[in-house]
């Protein structure tokens, strides 16, 4: 066991493997694989993903924004160098993968567009739209801002691309401020994506 677990990778593996397990249990209960079956899967994939996205993004804004400066300088390094590229590799592709299938509900749904119009479409009578739609454009921002703003800054704040000091710590900072923004946006996204759920269904 401790071969196992000492091993991130084959960690991972057995875990997808026992939930794919009860997955295929799901499947013989249900004793369907229509529309409702997958969005339930999608729904797991998305909660998943979403784990990892704003756990990362706590991460940076608990932890390792506000240690930085108590960490001597000969050894911050390890963490701009090795732990913050890691990090923001799994941070933006998690950003993707949520976002993409929280959009694969909507369209299974079949609210997408009336989400995304926030209910306008139907002259808000649906308080359903208007929350869940609330909630899928506070998402949408914050992968925005994760792909267009956080990690291009990033990547000069860390030297993965060539820029001088100057240039750094202004990326440095933008990066910051829209992980802030992120982190501002996060609590009222999940408000809504959990309680919409849970009143409207």
């Amino acid at each position: 066991m401790a071969g196992l677990l000492s091993n991130l990778r084959n960690t991972v593996i057995v875990s997808f493997v026992l939930a794919l397990v009860i997955v295929v249990g799901y499947f013989m209960h249900y004793g369907s694989g229509d529309a409702i079956f997958w969005q339930a899967v999608f729904r797991w994939l998305h909660t998943l993903f979403g784990i990892m996205w704003i756990g990362l993004l706590y991460y940076f804004n608990f932890v390792q924004i506000p240690t930085m400066p108590k960490i001597p300088a000969e050894l911050k390094p390890g963490v701009s160098k090795f732990i913050a590229p890691e990090a923001l590799f799994w941070f933006r592709w998690a950003a993707l993968f949520t976002w993409v299938m929280g959009v694969i509900i909507a369209i299974d749904r079949g609210y997408l567009v009336q989400a995304f119009t926030l209910g306008a479409l139907e002259g808000f009578q649906n308080p359903r739209d208007s929350f869940i739609g609330l909630g899928m454009w506070l998402a949408t921002i914050m992968f925005i801002n994760v792909w267009a703003f956080i990690w291009p800054a990033q990547k000069i704040a860390l030297g993965l691309v060539d820029a001088d000091a100057d240039a750094k710590a202004a990326n440095a900072r933008k990066a910051m401020l829209f992980s802030r923004i992120n982190t501002l946006l996060s609590i009222p996204m999940l408000v809504t994506m959990t309680m919409t759920q849970t009143i409207f269904g």
